[in-house]
């Protein structure tokens, strides 16, 4: 191979490996947030007020540690949003009543 080549390579295996540590953060932020709206909707009530939303929060965030474990943190972080939109909604509908 010639000297522009392994360049080239070694540039793209940095990018790669950059691109993944970013999602590995964020997924990892994101499950933390979601754990705490989801602990804060349970101490609201939420699984006999908001049934519905609270076990959406809750199953979404499982499977959310599920992808992180296998090092999908891409889906993972989506998962967590999921959670969080889901406890959020929940909150919002328990502070309604």
């Amino acid at each position: 191979m010639s000297r522009r080549s392994n360049t080239f390579l070694l540039i793209v295996v940095f990018f790669a490996f950059s691109l993944s540590g970013c999602y590995y953060s964020a997924a990892k932020k994101e499950i933390a947030n979601a754990d705490k709206l989801v602990s804060e909707l349970k101490g609201a009530g939420g699984e006999k007020q908001v049934p519905y939303e609270y076990c959406s929060a809750e199953k979404f965030l499982e499977v959310s540690r599920i992808e992180f474990d296998s090092n999908d943190f891409k889906a993972a972080k989506g998962f967590a949003e999921r959670s969080k939109s889901s406890a959020e909604a929940g909150l919002a509908e328990i502070k309604k009543k």
